[in-house]
């Protein structure tokens, strides 16, 4: 479907409930299925990903069922996962497919994983590769590639990994693998990125040791831990907050408050960067729940100035930079972002994406390996502009929030996508603009 948005008068006003947390929704249903006894979830994602996780793990013998908005997950435990009777559908989530994966290898049976087109473009190398040191056997496209089977280990071993790159799904793929293993499994990341697992992992009272490793982290982790079941209450995720932060910030007279957001400080380098450029930014009523660190983000126009973030930001802001990049659009000067290689393996080639289409908006921009210089100050085009999202929900969010600097507008390709991890996207967008 077609999906327009133009330049307004409008401002922003009110209090905002963005989406709940997508990468903990993920977590809290595969930790509750490996629990002893029945959890409930509150507030939990309904968009298309994790509901493809619940599906999932369905297939897998966990009963889950949604009463009064509430899921009720019934664990197996540690050791009860069943064989899937069918192929695994992970749809366009990767979180699902590098989590579902790693929590599949210890068990002595075949997994097959698919997803869509676009999922089954990402490569998986990734996974594979600490996959197969446990003992199971990958059989995949391309030897990277969706289709593939996690044939699993008949007799696992714990390993010492060091990531070349700082991944949570990739971390959180080996944590999940060593849950139902023996002996103690060693991850050695790079620098920090997002902790959400290891978060819940605690709350839930087993052990996980980390400690400073170099410029990064190790976690080592003693399998078999039994744990009992909890319950969660899932914040709101700051991802899906930043669409609503910046155009809040854009727009004239506009005051908003995100309520009961996640500010975990491995997820917030979107408000440390927009802070930087003078954005009015106030982070208000902080509290704990289940772990993490969440709060109220007070936001009111601003006049924003060019920024330079470092790579080693990246990790914190990864899902965040296409609509940081129409932030810095539409300010002062020229903004460099740094670290941006790994936008390449996302749902598109996000950073050729971003590049393509701000240039299509009047954007001068200059883009490199793993950078991208924005010149802000938009030549307004004399026509309504056409986006094209590459099935991407965080390219076509982004671009619907510049379309509100545009006197002629912007016009994407297709909006299906964003119920992946934003299904009340456009219902807040219209009900916030007054």
């Amino acid at each position: 479907m077609v999906k327009l948005s133009q330049k307004t008068d409008k401002s922003f006003q009110g209090e905002i409930v963005v989406s709940p947390d997508k990468s903990i929704s993920h977590r809290s249903l595969i930790f509750s299925a490996l629990a002893n006894g029945t959890s409930k979830i509150c507030n939990i994602l309904e968009g298309e990903d994790v509901l493809h996780t619940a599906q999932a793990l369905r297939s897998m013998g966990v009963d889950i069922v949604k009463q009064d908005q509430i899921y009720v997950v019934k664990g197996v435990g540690l050791l009860g996962l069943q064989e899937p009777s069918d192929i695994l559908d992970m749809g366009n989530s990767g979180t699902s497919t590098r989590l579902l994966a790693g929590l599949v290898t210890p068990y002595n049976f075949t997994t097959f994983f698919t997803g869509d087109a676009s999922l089954r473009l990402r490569p998986m190398t990734r996974i594979f590769q600490p996959i197969e040191q446990f003992g199971a056997k990958i059989i995949s496209r391309n030897n990277n590639l969706l289709p593939f089977a996690v044939c699993g280990a008949k007799n696992p071993l714990p390993i010492e990994y060091k990531m070349n790159i700082a991944s949570a799904q990739v971390k959180s793929c080996i944590l999940l693998a060593s849950m139902a293993i023996q002996g103690i499994t060693t991850i050695i990341e790079p620098e920090k990125c997002r902790d959400h697992s290891e978060i819940m992992m605690r709350y839930l009272g087993l052990k996980i040791i980390t400690e400073k490793f170099s410029s990064g982290l190790k976690h080592s982790y003693q399998g078999l831990q039994e744990f009992d079941a909890k319950d969660f209450d899932i914040p709101n995720d700051i991802s899906s907050a930043s669409f609503f932060i910046v155009a809040c910030l854009l727009s004239k007279n506009s005051h908003v408050t995100l309520k009961n957001v996640g500010i975990n400080p491995l997820r917030t380098g979107i408000i440390t960067t927009l802070q930087e450029m003078d954005a009015n930014i106030e982070i208000v009523n902080q509290k704990e729940i289940n772990g993490e660190l969440v709060a109220d983000i007070v936001v009111e126009s601003s006049n924003l100035k060019a920024v330079e973030v470092p790579a080693s930001r990246s990790a914190s802001m990864i899902d965040e930079y296409p609509i940081l990049a129409i932030a810095c659009a539409n300010a002062k000067g020229v903004s460099k972002l740094n670290g941006l290689a790994e936008l390449k393996t996302k749902e598109s080639n996000r950073l050729l994406m971003i590049a393509q289409n701000l240039e299509k908006c009047g954007v001068n921009i200059k883009l490199a390996n793993d950078s991208l210089e924005i010149s802000g100050g938009v030549v307004q085009p004399k026509q309504r502009i056409f986006i094209r999202t590459a099935m991407d929900h965080r390219i076509a969010m982004s671009f619907l929030i510049m379309g509100l600097t545009l006197e002629n507008g912007i016009e994407i390709d297709d909006d299906q996508m964003i119920k992946t991890s934003f299904p009340s996207f456009e219902k807040i967008f219209s009900q916030v603009l007054t």
